[in-house]
């Protein structure tokens, strides 16, 4: 009896042992299965860095960034990646600005990785120029070493940098700065502002060599052309009707609503045409609010309703129940994508009177960027619509 005992406890032992080791290597494998699939990318990402001299001969470069963001912007909007929309990243820096610190050289990180339109136009807006120390090298290189650019390989990571000095300024040598671009797999666009082959010979040409990027020449001078066209007035007036659809929320609501109300008039001050830019812009998907906007939010699982506090809500929605809440979103939901429908059919017609009236007529700024995107774009399987 007792044998039989013992041989059926060690027996007992070793099932448990084997079961515990199994499970083991399953749980193993499952978490290296997990694993697997969290780093796995899920999304493709355009990510722009615009690195923009901000020396005193700069004005019309500035200029132009402010007036012709919003059709960059749009022609981004166009693009797909494999049937699916990708995610648009913009970072913004300043050089040679003798307003800036001498020690970090005279460089300024205005705005890092966002998706966040309204921030981005806040952020050129608030460039002023002074001075000139510009040191291409080391705004390419603080660039690479500050933003997140991530390892995905199907996302396209690059660097525009737009100036008028000599590429080889400043104590990092901008082939450095290619090669650490290149293990990033970032690429370097350089915009020279001013004569093409003096551009060259100030080696703007090289440093996009380096990373098979492309270098180009504006005239940062010339006057933004906008053409007007007969659908302006009532995009404009669809995108009043579109701002009331925004309901604010959390500690930041009120004051990221006014901002969206000051970027419309900072476009609007630009031109009518430059206001109807950015109006499409808010009609499509890149135009996330998310953070403030209990829409998008709710639409994008970001929030709970039944998690709000009171203390978040906007005046209209106090005192109301979680079912009141939704009620009330869902008609907000329905009214803005009712609006955004009727711009962006209103922008197709357009976009086709203008295509037919600009003949000869391009945008320095914008022409250069959505040219070297689109060409660079090409090799990760994008597409425009």
């Amino acid at each position: 009896m007792k044998i039989h005992l013992k041989t059926s406890l060690l027996l007992l032992i070793l099932v448990c042992f084997l079961t515990s080791n199994a499970n083991s290597k399953t749980d193993n494998k499952n978490y290296v299965l997990a694993q697997t699939s969290i780093h796995k990318p899920s999304k493709q990402f355009i990510k722009v860095a615009l690195l923009l001299d901000t020396s005193n001969s700069m004005d019309g470069l500035i200029d132009q960034a402010k007036a012709q963001l919003w059709e960059i912007v749009n022609e981004l909007s166009y693009a797909k990646c494999n049937n699916q929309n990708p995610n648009l990243l913009i970072a913004l820096y300043e050089y040679g600005n003798d307003g800036l610190s001498s020690s970090v050289g005279y460089i300024r990180q205005v705005l890092a990785f966002s998706d966040d339109l309204d921030d981005i136009s806040k952020g050129l807006f608030s460039l002023t120029t002074n001075g000139g120390n510009e040191y291409c090298g080391q705004v390419i290189q603080t660039s690479l070493n500050q933003l997140n650019w991530g390892n995905n390989p199907d996302d396209l990571k690059l660097i525009f940098i737009a100036g008028n000095e000599p590429f080889t300024q400043g104590r990092i040598h901008y082939k450095d700065a290619a090669v650490n671009a290149s293990e990033k797999g970032v690429t370097v666009n350089t915009i020279f502002c001013g004569d093409f082959n003096q551009g060259v010979s100030g080696f703007w040409k090289d440093g996009a060599d380096l990373t098979h990027g492309d270098y180009m020449s504006i005239n940062h001078n010339q006057a933004t052309v906008h053409i007007a066209s007969p659908y302006d007035d009532a995009i404009l007036i669809l995108n009043r009707k579109l701002n009331k659809t925004y309901v604010s929320y959390g500690y930041y609501g009120q004051e990221k609503i006014a901002l969206q109300e000051v970027q419309d008039d900072n476009a609007s001050n630009y031109s009518k045409a430059n206001a109807v830019g950015r109006t499409i812009s808010k009609s499509s998907y890149l135009y996330k609010n998310s953070k403030w906007d209990l829409v998008d939010a709710i639409e994008m699982e970001e929030v709970v309703v039944e998690k709000l506090k009171e203390t978040e809500l906007p005046t209209e929605l106090k005192g109301k129940s979680p079912e009141e809440i939704k009620a009330y979103i869902k008609i907000k939901s329905n009214e803005r994508e009712g609006i955004q429908k009727k711009i962006q059919e209103l922008n197709k017609q357009r976009r086709a009177y203008i295509e037919e009236k600009q003949i000869g007529n391009s945008n320095g700024l914008e022409n250069a960027m959505i040219n070297a995107i689109k060409t660079q774009a090409k090799k990760k399987n994008y597409k425009w619509k």
